[in-house]
This record gives structure tokens, sequence and C-alpha cells, in this order.
């Protein structure tokens, strides 16, 4: 079973930019697609962006496009989500999560394990 530590969040001012990241262990991680979500006070976990094993294919939000980027290195072990210009109503936990079977995937129903989040706050 596969364990994720999300880091990299913070505070930041709207228009500004913030690398997460997330760190898995305890499996083999280049097996597994990804997935970013995220969850702002009072709202449902939402769907960010998603990476298959190899990279070879990537899904951002529409309200992310042109302005995130979702990476992974499977040789550290870790994904990435690169964020900018960045918006206040972005503020949110961000968590990545694993799939364990299949390819990349935008519900949260289909990933089968969870890192506990990081806080990202966006000032205006």
């Amino acid at each position: 079973q596969v364990q994720l530590v999300e880091s990299g969040g913070g505070l930041v001012q709207a228009g500004g930019s913030l690398r997460l990241s997330c760190e898995a262990s305890g499996g083999t991680f280049s097996r597994y697609a990804m997935g970013w979500f995220r969850q702002a006070p009072g709202k449902e976990r939402e769907f960010v962006a998603a990476i298959s094993w190899g990279s070879s294919r990537r899904y951002l939000a529409d309200s992310v496009k042109g302005r995130y980027t979702i990476s992974r290195d499977n040789a550290k072990n870790t994904l990435y989500l690169q964020m900018s210009s960045q918006k206040p109503e972005e503020t949110a936990v961000y968590s990545c999560a694993a799939r364990d079977r299949g390819g990349i995937a935008t519900t949260e129903g289909e990933y089968d394990y969870w890192g506990q989040g990081t806080q990202v706050t966006v000032s205006s």
C-alpha cells in the first residue's frame, strides 16, 4: 500500500506561484496514475489535474488550464503540481491521490490512495 505526503503549500498573493510536491512511499510509484484534487472550505472536493504512470497523458481541469502543470519524477517517487497566476478562490486544501488500476481519472472515487493534503491560501 502506498503512502502519500504532500508538501509545498503556504500563503501566496494573487497572481503568484507555488509548486506542490507529493512524495510516495511503500509502493511502486511508477505503476500508479496520479491526480491532484482540492477542497475549499464549505465546498466539495474537486478535480484539478491527473497524469498517467509514464507521463504520456496529462489532463487538467478547465479552470486551471494554461496556469497549472502536473508532472512526475518516477525516479524520485514524487508528483508535482506547478501553479501560477493563482486566484483567491483557489484557496483550498490540495491533496494528491494514486490510482492502482487503469489510466488517468478525474473523479475521486476512481482513486485508491490519498494524502492528507496541504493548505494553499491565496490572498487578494
